[in-house]
């Protein structure tokens, strides 16, 4: 089988603002340009064994080799969720990682960054938050999407701007970490389950990198965390108990966080 690689290219009709974003992104990823040509992307994918980066006018699109849906940035549950923080109500995972102004975090599995947008928002201007991605062009998508994504929202826009994006895969980054690096480590692998309602994370799911918890990661994860280590899974997953996470239970919920405490706060 042929490797699968990336080509760039941009909507059916480029302007000079979408050529300019291709050129970006193929300097960016390594990739070479590909024109249209009045192709469709599926035909283009097809043709040439290959992952799209679309540069559109807008955003980028990005169509994983086989993929039915694009995968794109846009800030999802994270405004609504910012929305009701700021309101005083509960939010599960900043329950389970009890951050603090000033706090560092390393969020192993960033995806859309919904959660590391509500921790850049709880540990404030003078924190940190890392974000991971192995997928090299999941990577680039979240990244340019959180530095350019128009929005007058705020915390919103200060929370995505934040968030440092870095390429690599978890246990390989933190390997290269002394210990207690981060205040926070947190764990969001591709659950074990297909969760139903989670539409939204479909095109996610196609594009991204599936990796499962191993006791590598977790050893790791713990030697760098100075504070917890915040685990998110399925609810009946069996990752709690065999690594000894203190279970957060939500009646209504799919999914559940776990803690291991590691230190004083």
């Amino acid at each position: 089988m042929h490797e699968i690689i990336t080509i760039v290219t941009t909507a059916g009709r480029p302007d000079e603002l979408s050529m300019a974003l291709a050129a970006f992104a193929c300097k960016e990823l390594g990739a070479p340009f590909e024109a249209r040509n009045k192709r469709s992307i599926r035909k283009m994918s097809q043709e040439l064994q290959a992952h799209v980066i679309v540069a559109g006018k807008h955003r980028y699109d990005y169509y994983a080799y086989g993929a039915q849906e694009p995968f794109f940035f846009h800030p999802n549950s994270a405004a609504f969720r910012l929305k009701r923080v700021a309101r005083g109500e509960r939010e599960p995972f900043l329950e389970a990682a009890q951050l603090q102004q000033g706090d560092t975090v390393l969020d192993c599995t960033l995806g859309l960054a919904a959660d590391a947008m509500l921790a850049a928002y709880a540990v404030g201007a003078t924190g940190h938050v890392v974000g991971l991605e192995a997928n090299a062009n999941v990577a680039f998508i979240v990244k340019q999407g959180m530095e350019s994504y128009d929005t007058s929202e705020l915390p919103l826009t200060a929370c995505m701007r934040q968030i440092e994006v870095v390429q690599k895969e978890a246990v390989h980054y933190l390997q290269a970490l002394p210990d207690q690096s981060f205040d926070v480590v947190y764990m969001d692998p591709m659950f074990e389950e297909t969760i139903e309602e989670a539409n939204n994370f479909q095109a996610l799911r196609q594009a991204g990198e599936h990796m499962t918890l191993t006791n590598q990661w977790v050893m790791e994860a713990k030697r760098v965390a100075r504070k917890r280590v915040v685990l998110k899974a399925y609810f009946r997953s069996e990752w709690f108990a065999h690594y000894h996470f203190q279970q957060y239970k939500r009646a209504t919920a799919k999914f559940h966080y776990g803690v291991l405490e590691l230190g004083s706060t």
